[in-house]
Order: structure tokens, then C-alpha cells, then sequence
């Protein structure tokens, strides 16, 4: 079974999917390799936007697996996976290709900070976001903090990040975090009708204005950001206070 689904330059779109609906749509190693590779692939091919989503309705991506993570103990083993995908997240972020996060299910934690790597986010009115890191003791640990202070009003960005609460669809457009709610039809349809003005553009406008939007970003000081950030997380990952609150979260996820 493929974890990451890609549908190639569908009408000049091609969608890359996390492919775990079961299981909330989480990160694991594998993810991340079959990620990575998909990328690649997207970027070579036909398609002039790049959609990013999950299989089903339920989730975008619920984060990395903490039944596989949560065996990481230390400070350089919970480094080595955060850089890890970290660099696949400053990749989408610095992508050639316009990039839509199509949030067709909740985002929590890890799935917020892949969002927050697109250029552009759109979401199904049921969906909730939140970074919810800090209820388990740690920070975003992708690099998802320092792209999300980039995406929108810093002190908005702040909020969500030290509450560490689920927004609704309707707070997210409120608070810029998502550029449009969708409210009726085929989700994926609609995803579609965003897209559409982008897409009979010529591929060569839609690079020109997707490089000038890169000269905006300081891509050296974000990398540096980023990785800062990668490594506070993987300090208190190694906490006590952190592997505490997942084995909490872990029980009580089985009681539900």
C-alpha cells in the first residue's frame, strides 16, 4: 500500500494525498520517504499547481505517529527525525510550483505545520486546526512555527501557537490562516474551482510570480529559523514533562 498517493497534472494540477486514513492520516518514516520522492516528481512534471491533502474527510494529517514516535527517547534520535521532516516542509515552502494545502480534514499538530509550508490554504467548513504542541510539553518541531509567523499577522500566528487550541474554518479565514472555507459540493471539485484562475495562466507567469513572491522570503534566515526550532523541540522532547503527556494522550486516545 502507498502511504502517499499522487494523481498527476489533473487538468494541470497535480495532487499528492497522505494516504493513512485509518490512522489519521500520520506521519511515519515511510510517509516521509514516499513524500519526499512524490515531490520530486511533481516538480517535474506538467502540472502548474501542486495540492496537498488527505485521503478521506476526516483528516489532513494528524501530526506524526506517536505510536511509532513515541518510542523516540532522546534529544539526537528525536533530532534526527525532526530534521528529517523538517526539510521536507522547507521544501514545500520553497517549492517552484504554486502549492494549495487543501485541508479536507482536521490539522493538528505536524498536519498544521504542513499546512502552514503551502503557499496557499483552503479547507472544508467541518475542518479544525490547531498546534496543539504545546499540550505535550513540546514546541513545533518541523519548522512549522517560523512558516506560520510568515504566513500571517505575527501576533495571530503567536496566539495559535502558545493556546495551543483548535480553530474552526470560520476563525482560520478570519484570522488569515486559510484563504477561502468550503461550504457546498464535492470537496475536491471546489478545490478545483479555486484553482481554476491559476490555471489558464501560462506555467511561465505563474513561475515569474511565484519567484517574486520567493524574493520576498529571507530564505536563508528562514532555513536558520527553522532549524533552531528543530532543535529546541528535540531539547524538550527528551524531557520527562514531554514523554509523560504522550503516554497521557496515548491512554486516553484509547479510551475514546
Amino acid at each position: 500500500m502507498a502511504y502517499v498517493q499522487i494523481e498527476q497534472n489533473i487538468n494541470g494540477v497535480t495532487w499528492i494525498k497522505i494516504n493513512r486514513e485509518e490512522i489519521r492520516n500520520a506521519v511515519n518514516f515511510e510517509v516521509m520517504k514516499e513524500l519526499d520522492e512524490l515531490l520530486s516528481i511533481a516538480e517535474g512534471d506538467d502540472s502548474k499547481v501542486v495540492i496537498l491533502s488527505g485521503v478521506g474527510k476526516k483528516s489532513f494529517c494528524s501530526g506524526g505517529d506517536l505510536s511509532v514516535f513515541q518510542h523516540i527517547m532522546n534529544e539526537e534520535d528525536a533530532r534526527s527525525m525532526l530534521m528529517r521532516m523538517g526539510a521536507i516542509l522547507e521544501r514545500i515552502a520553497f517549492f517552484p510550483k504554486i502549492t494549495i494545502a487543501a485541508l479536507n480534514g482536521t490539522a493538528v499538530g505536524g498536519g498544521a505545520e504542513l499546512a502552514s509550508a503551502c503557499d496557499l490554504r483552503i479547507a472544508a467548513s467541518h475542518i479544525k486546526v490547531g498546534f496543539v504542541q504545546a499540550n505535550l510539553a513540546i514546541t513545533t518541531g518541523w519548522g512549522g512555527g517560523t512558516l506560520l509567523l510568515e504566513r500571517m499577522a505575527k501576533s495571530e500566528a503567536l496566539q495559535m501557537l502558545l493556546s495551543a487550541q483548535m480553530y474552526s474554518a470560520e476563525e482560520l479565514l478570519r484570522n488569515g490562516f486559510i484563504q477561502k472555507v468550503i461550504t457546498k459540493g464535492s470537496f475536491e471539485d471546489e478545490v478545483m474551482d479555486y484553482a481554476a484562475p491559476y490555471l489558464n495562466k501560462s506555467q511561465m507567469v505563474l513561475q515569474a510570480y511565484k519567484g517574486r513572491f520567493m524574493d520576498g522570503l529571507d530564505q536563508e534566515r528562514i532555513h536558520m529559523n527553522m532549524q533552531k526550532e528543530i532543535r529546541e523541540c528535540a531539547k524538550l522532547w527528551e524531557a520527562e514533562e514531554h514523554h509523560e503527556a504522550v503516554r497521557t494522550f496515548l491512554q486516553r486516545s484509547k479510551n475514546i
